[in-house]
């Protein structure tokens, strides 16, 4: 047990973390959902019922979209973007899918090499991208998870006011829907480039997100 946590320590650590944030979300989100509805003069409803709401399903899932977008675009970006000193960089000369020699595939494969890495044709095609297709597959089906529940989160507040209701694809071209889905990501996107950037000049000694303390600043695509 103890060296199965130690060896699955990281997603153990950031999934436990992950759900004391939700159930922290969760409690913190009831509360102010019962706030406003006692300043409508409506009751208050339970615990569960707020987890049923689309009032949560709509924030959640607007963060969770915000994120895959990050690491698909980032994980797409980075094969031809460089940053010259970022450890999140890949070499200067190294822009672009790279060769079959330098990415171990085909007939370059080592006997230890994942199966469909030496497979060719659609099948190393499709596992040679195979991250960044996930990524994009989970953006996708989170946005769509937003925009269902922003849609019924927006229509019962419509109906509070006494105004109509409007349909799932009036909704996706409204200002509130892009309200909520930009001011995710402009902060995703700035939070990468800030990474990208400051990790040239500062260093975390021991961390695979950091060169080492004693790189020199133009080093590019050297981990700690």
């Amino acid at each position: 047990m103890l060296g199965f946590v130690r060896d699955n320590g990281m997603s153990l650590g950031f999934g436990c973390a992950f759900l004391l944030a939700l159930a922290g979300q969760a409690i913190a989100g009831c509360a102010e959902f019962n706030n406003q509805l006692a300043v409508d003069g409506l009751a208050q409803v339970g615990f569960l019922d707020y987890l049923t709401s689309s009032d949560f399903a709509v924030d959640v899932t607007e963060n969770w979209q915000s994120e895959y977008l990050q690491f698909f675009l980032y994980i797409f970006a980075t094969v031809w973007l460089l940053q010259r000193g970022s450890p999140e960089s890949k070499e200067m000369d190294k822009a672009g899918p790279e060769s079959d020699e330098d990415q171990r595939v085909g007939e370059h494969a080592a006997p230890d090499s994942p199966r469909w890495a030496s497979a060719g044709g659609v099948r190393q095609a499709l596992f040679s991208r195979s991250l960044g297709l996930l990524m994009a597959a989970l953006f996708f089906f989170s946005w769509l998870a937003q925009s269902v529940a922003g849609v019924a989160a927006y229509n019962e507040q419509q109906l509070r006011q006494l105004q109509a209701p409007v349909d799932w694809g009036h909704y996706v071209s409204s200002a509130d829907f892009w309200s909520r889905s930009l001011q995710n990501w402009q902060s995703e996107l700035l939070a990468v480039a800030s990474m990208a950037i400051f990790s040239v000049y500062l260093r975390q000694r021991g961390s695979p997100e950091s060169k080492p303390v004693g790189a020199p600043h133009s080093t590019t695509g050297l981990e700690g």
